[in-house]
């Protein structure tokens, strides 16, 4: 299983590669930026990169599906799940903190992660149970209190969200920094590597492809990353949001986030 984990990695790793070459090459002209009916923004980037990965896993690994966040393959117990530019609103917009993110799911757990940055040529990798990475060398999490003056959290909010997370914000920004940073991925490859300390992520449908692979690399480096109460969860599948975090804040964040809101997935599903 090892040896074929470090081919996965391998396969992962040119992808990334590939896809910060296109994501650069699109990011200073007329990216093609359109909005989808969920009303978020979609560019040649996102739809030439998620054609590429298919591609490219029907020659390699022809078994395996893939569930990238502009196109489908297959169904499968492996599967590669990707988001091909997350931080798109900022690409369009030819600010760059947009990432390249690829995870391959087995049984609903992701076993590898990559992100790539193209811009700042910032590679992070992780095959489950072997550390986290960034450009191959070992990272792992800050051990800040939510009070520490050096800690510094990411929120995502937008209009439409399954869960509407601002007081949650409102009462946790008393104890720490809080930014938008325009991307989940780049936040939590920042809490992976130690700078960060937390983010919080309301996505719920079809937002496996923004964590799974943050999920084995925030995790390999030590940190913590569940639902938004507190649970594990499949990442092969609609998510229930998402708390990323170096651990030692996670309870205190989880039980923050239970005084304001309720667990729609035992409600009327998410």
């Amino acid at each position: 299983m090892d040896n074929g984990l470090e081919e996965y990695l391998k396969f992962a790793k040119d992808i990334a590669k590939h896809a910060g070459e296109v994501m650069i090459k699109y990011f200073n002209q007329n990216n093609g930026a359109s909005y989808k009916g969920d009303k978020t923004i979609v560019t040649l980037a996102d739809t030439e990169i998620n054609s590429y990965l298919i591609k490219q896993v029907k020659e390699k690994f022809p078994s395996h599906s893939v569930d990238g966040e502009e196109e489908q393959f297959g169904k499968s117990d492996y599967v590669w799940v990707c988001d091909p530019v997350d931080g798109t609103a900022m690409y369009a917009r030819h600010i760059p903190v947009a990432v390249f993110s690829l995870a391959l799911v087995v049984k609903g757990q992701p076993v590898i992660g990559v992100v790539f940055d193209p811009f700042t040529n910032s590679l992070y990798t992780a095959i489950k149970g072997k550390g986290a990475y960034k450009n191959e060398e070992k990272i792992t999490v800050n051990n800040y209190e939510i009070e520490d003056m050096k800690t510094v959290c990411h929120y995502d909010l937008w209009v439409g969200a399954d869960y509407n997370i601002s007081k949650v914000i409102e009462e946790l920004e008393n104890k720490a920094y809080f930014i938008g940073l325009g991307s989940v991925i780049k936040a939590c490859m920042c809490i992976a590597s130690g700078d960060f300390s937390l983010a919080i992520f309301p996505g719920t449908k079809h937002k496996n492809c923004d964590i799974a692979a943050v999920k084995v690399i925030v995790e390999e480096a030590g940190g913590k990353v569940t639902d938004l109460f507190g649970n594990e969860q499949r990442y092969d599948e609609d998510i229930n949001g998402a708390v990323i975090s170096n651990g030692k804040v996670h309870n205190e964040v989880i039980e923050t986030i239970k005084k304001y809101l309720v667990d729609k997935k035992y409600i009327n599903g998410v």
